[in-house]
């Protein structure tokens, strides 16, 4: 146990047999895995026990907290760090001695931001900006997530762009995350389908209300970067031509044409997410009236 860090490491997951070894097979150095899942139909479970994993279920009823929010509220965590990780991505080596330098400070910040590098279609993108950065290390009962819009229990049943509240500054690591699915594009642009009503809903909220929820992040043009990308949503919502404002940015502004053909699909899937997210609202608005 004396090579082990005082990391818990909790996994989101469902059907996640085409990643799931992968992530587990790089957390060899965190004292205790547990894979949270949602009733997986594939070998979901099965892997994560071959890694030495725990497996926890857990059932919606809709509502807050959701999944990773639950875990922290009801399972007996006894490490002094918690990390989150989707079941698609993979903590490098330098990534492990970064956290360990960080996690071994006295005084140091009560949680972490981590970029995830977006890998698309077998690459990894260095253009675009399409990698995204948040909390993700943090001290056990130092972090919470933000409580955004009560949702039904036949609703996403796991947090989707909800980010961490930390208790005080966050801190940056330098080494990112690999994020990279394994299931293919078909299932990529389904998930963001349902990601896309979830938005929708959210940002119904925020025009209604002038708040993004009940606890959130407060938008912020200088501060981290949750706070910075809050404050570029916030700026973006009210804007026409929204999902083509996103297309230029990522493939313009942010060279995702320097990515070829990968660059382009890339960025006309996040801007079909936003027109997605868009007509949803405008439909949520048609049934008030």
């Amino acid at each position: 146990m004396s090579n082990k860090q005082p990391v818990t490491v909790l996994i989101a997951a469902k059907n996640e047999e085409a990643n799931l070894a992968r992530c587990l097979s790089a957390l060899g150095p965190a004292c205790r895995r547990i894979v949270i899942d949602s009733g997986s139909r594939d070998a979901t479970p099965e892997i994560a026990r071959s890694y030495e994993a725990e497996v926890v279920q857990f059932e919606y009823k809709g509502g807050y907290p959701k999944k990773r929010q639950w875990a922290l509220d009801n399972l007996e965590l006894n490490t002094e760090w918690i990390l989150l990780l989707d079941a698609d991505e993979v903590v490098p080596e330098g990534l492990w001695r970064e956290i360990g330098v960080v996690i071994s400070m006295l005084g140091g910040p009560n949680g972490y931001i981590v970029t995830k590098q977006f890998h698309f279609l077998g690459r990894k993108f260095r253009f675009g900006g399409f990698s995204h950065a948040a909390v993700l290390l943090f001290r056990r009962g130092k972090a919470r997530f933000e409580h955004l819009v009560d949702e039904p229990a036949e609703a996403l049943d796991m947090e989707v762009h909800e980010r961490l509240i930390v208790d005080g500054p966050a801190g940056k690591l330098k080494t990112p995350l690999i994020h990279e699915d394994f299931k293919g594009l078909e299932a990529y642009i389904d998930r963001h389908n349902h990601y896309s009503t979830w938005e929708a809903r959210v940002r119904h909220c925020f025009l209604a209300t002038g708040r993004w929820g009940e606890e959130t992040i407060t938008p912020n043009v200088l501060g981290n970067a949750q706070e910075r990308r809050r404050f570029l949503k916030s700026a973006l919502v009210r804007l026409p031509f929204e999902p083509q404002l996103w297309f230029l940015y990522h493939y313009v502004l942010r060279l995702g044409v320097l990515e070829g053909r990968r660059g382009r699909i890339a960025s006309s899937i996040r801007a079909g997410y936003i027109a997605q997210v868009r007509a949803k609202l405008y439909e949520m608005n048609v049934r008030a009236t």
